[in-house]
């Protein structure tokens, strides 16, 4: 598949964001979807991902209770949406797909910046 984000902004600490990830190519609905992030001078870092066999999500410890993934199948479209956002938050953000049967996330979008003002 193809991945297209979209949804980054700059947004005060405290707001909220929903980034948007859509899918071009067949199969969708059998890859699990995960968003990752990268802050300046940092490594890319997972944040959450939503299997696709059941729907189960895993979340980073930093988000936990703050961000929400969801997919609709439907539209091809894997979601993230942000809330209490904080300056720590700020990156580029990733949405990338992981095939079924394979043991890493290996297709990516092209990012999308996020910035949380304090």
């Amino acid at each position: 598949v193809q991945l297209q984000a979209s949804g980054g902004g700059l947004v005060q600490a405290g707001g909220s964001l929903r980034l948007s990830c859509a899918a071009s190519g067949r199969g969708f609905r059998r890859y699990d979807m995960g968003w990752f992030r990268q802050a300046p001078g940092k490594e890319r870092e997972f944040v959450v991902d939503i299997r696709w066999r059941d729907g189960s999500t895993s979340y980073a410890d930093s988000v936990k209770g703050r961000f929400t993934i969801s997919r609709d199948n439907a539209k091809n479209t894997v979601y993230l949406q942000m809330n209490s956002l904080k300056p720590e938050d700020t990156a580029v953000y990733y949405c990338a797909a992981r095939g079924a049967g394979s043991s890493r996330y290996d297709q990516w979008g092209q990012g999308t910046q996020v910035t949380v003002s304090s």
